[in-house]
């Protein structure tokens, strides 16, 4: 089980985006990589192809190391640091700060 899924609410922790809040689009877990919304917004130079790409000057997000990400927990709304506990057989996520579970 990841520490960071996507859906969740992150805060960025080191580079220029430091202290931003936003929500995981998508986890890339063999790369040990990330794609928060709307931080390390990179500009990409697209050319047109037949399948009717638009060309231009195009701003999306690029990726950050999950290392330098920090959940923030639903229940308490603090950015904390994430630990995993047994219940009932069901591996649950729980925030070290408030000791909530959440999923």
């Amino acid at each position: 089980m990841k520490k960071v899924k996507k859906g969740d609410r992150v805060q960025v922790l080191a580079g220029n985006d430091r202290g931003k809040i936003g929500r995981v689009l998508a986890v890339h877990p063999e790369r040990g990589r990330a794609i928060v919304e709307n931080v390390h917004m990179i500009t990409k130079h697209q050319r047109a192809t037949q399948n009717l790409r638009q060309p231009g000057i195009i701003q999306r997000e690029g990726t950050i190391n999950l290392s330098n990400l920090l959940t923030i927990c639903p229940e308490c709304d603090e950015p904390t640091r994430i630990g995993f506990v047994n219940v009932e057989g069901i591996k649950l996520r729980r925030c070290k700060q408030c000791g909530e579970n959440f999923e």
